[in-house]
């Protein structure tokens, strides 16, 4: 099995629970990995089952030695998808730039290249002798970023 042929045997039954396919691992023990994310809202306990029934229903065990999981993408990892910028639109996001910098920012947009976010920053202005926060709206080229996540505030 590879992460090509499982994700295309997969894509249907993914796509009509309304979620949409992260990431397929297959490890050198023939451990598989399967994420998920929901188009909207979160993945259910239901998804995660009925999926592994469709795909244990199309692979024997007694022909594949495998270990399944199926599993929801988690709020604390980078995004992998296009999909899941998409998603994010309109939430605070953590963006780690190429080069060291990290901001967070207001995801406004995405496309297959780039993300657009705005964000605020204390900054030196002429006339002005302590520092004020000036807004920035910025496209950056997913080129020069190292990984983008949901900003997690804990309240």
């Amino acid at each position: 099995m590879n992460t090509a042929e499982i994700a295309e045997i997969m894509r249907g039954p993914i796509e009509e629970r309304k979620c949409f396919l992260v990431d397929v691992s297959v490890s050198k023990d023939n451990d598989i990995e399967i994420t998920i994310e929901s188009e909207e809202g979160t993945v259910t306990l239901d998804d995660c089952i009925e999926l592994s029934r469709f795909f244990e229903s199309r692979f024997d065990r007694e022909k594949e030695d495998y270990s399944l999981t199926v599993t929801s993408a988690g709020l604390d990892q980078p995004f992998k998808v296009p999909e899941q910028y998409r998603k994010a639109i309109g939430k605070d996001v953590e963006i780690a730039i190429k080069g060291g910098k990290k901001i967070t920012a207001l995801l406004t947009g995405a496309d297959a290249g780039s993300i657009t976010v705005k964000y605020s920053a204390k900054e030196s202005v002429d006339g002005k002798k302590k520092k004020v926060m000036v807004e920035h709206t910025e496209t950056l080229d997913l080129a020069n970023v190292n990984s983008v996540k949901y900003h997690i505030v804990f309240e």
